[in-house]
């Protein structure tokens, strides 16, 4: 396999007769950000926790880090920092104690672990919250202070499930510069998500999920062009006026039909709306974008990110 931080062939997960991992191949190279993109169930929390040695894999090989996660799941797990789907940090313990506590796991020593919390709170912008308690804070601040627990023990891979669920685009955002912060770093993340703006923002290359398979690998840029295209036409129409699909296919590359819209795929937005004008046909609204990964996992699976 690749020399790289993860590497899996064939990897499976079974939950008795349920597949959730289907046999996927991964590789994750030193120091970049690689995502996992889909909907709920596809599979990506399974393999994150087979790559997090929290469960073991039921078929094929997975090195994490140059070990094997059947045998050496103590020592992988010593290099790595999790960031799970919830927050599970201790409400009965401060800001600061959730970060010294939890790096007292790792056997670090009183000293070192109280100077790193120290540097933890001032990464996550929580040094004049550090002696509060961890309930009253809001989403934003406890997601911020499960990032800064999962760094305590400087690992040289980060795994992050949803890491920004929940939460308002401000704290999001906010988010999204901290894990730059640590990608300048050199530290190598995996994140799993369903939002495609997260994943074009923060990934350098990334699979999408579906049914526990890999169904498309590339850059969000080139996942884009593969899948998608350049510019989608947005279209709404009154349910007595909705055209059939074979009146609109004439004037561009492909269309896809949403419950409430219909997507035009093209080179030339502006083009193809005036196409439609000519066509006689009238929509209520029109807006022209450029494509996302949401278009491309739209043609993928034929749903939505979010279903």
């Amino acid at each position: 396999m690749a020399d790289g931080p993860v590497q899996a062939r064939g990897l499976r997960k079974r939950f008795g007769e349920f597949e959730a991992v289907r046999g996927i191949d991964v590789d994750v190279a030193q120091g970049e950000v690689f995502g996992f993109l889909g909907p709920n169930g596809a599979g990506k929390s399974s393999t994150m926790r087979m790559i997090a040695c929290v469960s073991p894999r039921s078929d094929g090989t997975l090195q994490v880090l140059g070990l094997d996660p059947d045998l050496q799941g103590p020592r992988i797990r010593a290099r790595i920092g999790v960031v799970p789907q919830q927050d599970n940090l201790d409400n009965e313990l401060t800001v600061r104690e959730n970060l010294e506590i939890y790096g007292r796991y790792f056997g670090l020593s009183r000293r070192h672990v109280k100077a790193r919390a120290a540097e933890l709170l001032e990464f996550a912008q929580l040094t004049e919250r550090a002696d509060d308690a961890v309930e009253p804070l809001s989403g934003g601040m406890k997601r911020r202070l499960t990032i800064a627990r999962s760094l305590v023990n400087d690992p040289e891979l980060l795994l992050l499930d949803e890491p920004t669920t929940g939460l308002d685009p401000q704290a999001r955002h906010l988010l999204w510069e901290r894990l730059y912060q640590l990608k300048r770093r050199g530290v190598t993340q995996i994140i799993t998500t369903h939002y495609m703006d997260e994943a074009e923002q923060l990934c350098d290359r990334l699979v999408v999920m579906d049914g526990g398979l890999i169904v498309a690998e590339g850059t969000p840029a080139e996942l884009i062009r593969r899948w998608a295209g350049r510019e989608v036409v947005e279209l709404r129409f009154l349910p007595e006026r909705r055209p059939s699909v074979a009146e609109l296919e004439p004037h561009v590359d492909r269309v896809e039909e949403l419950p409430d819209r219909v997507l035009l795929y093209t080179s030339d937005g502006e083009a193809a709306q005036s196409a439609v004008h000519r066509a006689g046909l009238r929509p209520e609204s029109a807006l022209v974008r450029r494509s996302t990964l949401e278009d491309v996992f739209l043609r993928l699976t034929g749903r939505t990110l979010v279903d």
